[in-house]
């Protein structure tokens, strides 16, 4: 991932965004932001738009999420996990996404609308795979790669 963004330019300190990387038979997402807790939440957006078009749609709830202390590879891959549920659990899907450190884990808000009202464009994640999953500090802030099964 390096410095390079989606449409080519160089990243620079303290941006954020995500894309998703071609990768055969399910979804490779990265994302990137000035801290962990933003990288976090980029994933989390990046993962859904994966499937689904949010343009246009606003949340209808929200919920909160409390992780608890973690490694920052079991943060990303429970966080993710946690939308994954919420999905299938409760046909609600993330719009929005805050999160902020709490003793070592994650306090997250989820600005979520019913998965009905979005437009499906791809296939939907059902799990997250834990080979080649990595997030951490580089020279721009921080970044995340992982692998999900669709």
């Amino acid at each position: 991932m390096g410095g390079d963004t989606e449409d080519g330019q160089v990243r620079q300190p303290g941006a954020s965004g995500h894309r998703a990387v071609p990768h055969p038979g399910d979804i490779r997402i990265e994302a990137w932001a000035a801290c962990r807790e933003h990288c976090l939440a980029e994933a989390v957006l990046a993962m859904v738009e994966c499937f689904a078009d949010l343009s246009g749609v606003r949340p209808t709830a929200v919920d909160r999420v409390r992780l608890g202390e973690a490694s920052d590879d079991d943060l990303l891959a429970a966080l993710l996990d946690e939308v994954i549920f919420r999905m299938e659990a409760y046909g609600e899907v993330p719009v929005d996404v805050e999160a902020d450190e709490a003793d070592g884990g994650l306090d997250v808000r989820l600005a979520v609308t019913a998965l009905a009202d979005v437009q499906i464009t791809g296939a939907v994640p059902r799990a997250v795979a834990w080979e080649e999953l990595r997030i951490g500090p580089d020279p721009y802030g921080w970044s995340c790669s992982v692998r999900v099964d669709a």
